[in-house]
């Protein structure tokens, strides 16, 4: 079935092409979900909660646009309504902190899952805008509107976030190369 046959299909609460659907999907939101949760355990109820969702509002999708981007900004918006409502931190807005620093750590070689693992370390609200700006391209004007935040919180937890990975980044690095001479003796 082609992608256009199987909305139609799932619009008319066909089964079959729901669980056709999800199979093609589950990985690509399943990644889209451990960017923006805590643990496997919460990225795999976002995925669960962002399907239940897509497949109840389908029929909302009018074919304007990517429909894999209208996944995509479900399940972020589920991850972001699960911080909301999860969320008891207040945020400390800094100005003066917001000047953009360059993160000299391109000579740094670390493996992609060790990368990951520093930006799932990185604290929630810092993580959220990370993402948000980083890895999925929205601005800090379209993330404000998400995180119910301003615009000068986004941009400073966006430094902090920078900062805390770049000290996650070289920590890490030191310890691989540690552990990577002590085997060379």
């Amino acid at each position: 079935m082609n992608l256009d046959q199987l909305i139609k299909a799932c619009k008319k609460q066909n089964i079959k092409a729901q669980s056709e659907l999800y199979n093609r999907y589950k990985n690509t939101l399943y990644l889209q979900c451990l960017k923006y949760c805590k643990t496997v355990e919460e990225a795999q109820d976002n995925l669960q909660d962002a399907f239940l969702f897509i497949f109840s509002n389908i029929k909302k999708y009018n074919g304007k646009g990517s429909f894999e981007g209208w996944m995509k900004r479900i399940t972020i918006n589920k991850a972001i309504d699960k911080y909301k409502k999860d969320s008891h931190i207040s945020i400390v807005i800094n100005d003066d902190i917001i000047k953009d620093s360059v993160v000299e750590i391109a000579s740094i070689k670390l493996p992609l899952d060790e990368l990951l693992g520093c930006i799932q370390s990185l604290p929630t609200r810092y993580k959220l805008v990370f993402n948000l700006y980083e890895l999925d391209n929205y601005s800090h004007q379209e993330i404000s509107q998400m995180l119910s935040i301003s615009v000068g919180t986004s941009k400073s937890n966006l430094h902090r976030a920078k900062l805390l990975l770049k000290d996650a980044i070289i920590n890490k690095s030191a310890l691989l190369n540690l552990n990577k001479k002590s085997y060379e003796y």
